[in-house]
C-alpha cells in the first residue's frame, strides 16, 4: 500500500470516526460528512493518474456537484433547526415530533 492510498484511507476513516463519536452539534456532523466527500473526491481525481489512463473521468465532477448540493441542503437544515429549536445540539432533536 502506497503512502497516497494510506492517506486517503486514513482521512476517510477518521471522518467516519468523527461522525460516529463526536455527534454533539449538527455542524460537526456536517463537517465530517464534507471531509468524507472531499476524501472521495481527491481519490477519484487521482485514480486516472494512478492507473495511467489517458482520459480523465467525469465522475469526480459529478461527485463534487452532489457534494455541493449536500452541503447546501445540510446548511439549510442547520438554519431551520436553529431557528425552530434555538440550538444545533443533536440531542435536542426528536424525529418523532412534528
Amino acid at each position: 500500500m502506497s503512502a497516497l492510498h494510506l492517506s486517503f484511507y486514513s482521512t476517510f476513516i477518521l471522518s467516519i470516526l468523527g461522525l460516529a463519536f463526536h455527534r454533539t452539534h449538527l455542524v460537526s456532523a456536517l463537517l465530517c460528512l464534507e471531509s468524507m466527500m472531499l476524501a472521495l473526491y481527491v481519490s477519484l481525481a487521482m485514480w486516472p493518474v494512478h492507473t495511467q489512463t489517458p482520459t480523465s473521468t467525469v465522475l469526480p465532477i459529478i461527485m463534487l456537484t452532489f457534494s455541493a448540493c449536500e452541503a447546501g441542503a445540510g446548511l439549510a437544515l442547520l438554519v431551520a433547526s436553529t431557528r425552530t429549536h434555538g440550538t444545533d445540539h443533536l440531542q435536542n432533536f426528536n424525529l418523532l415530533k412534528c
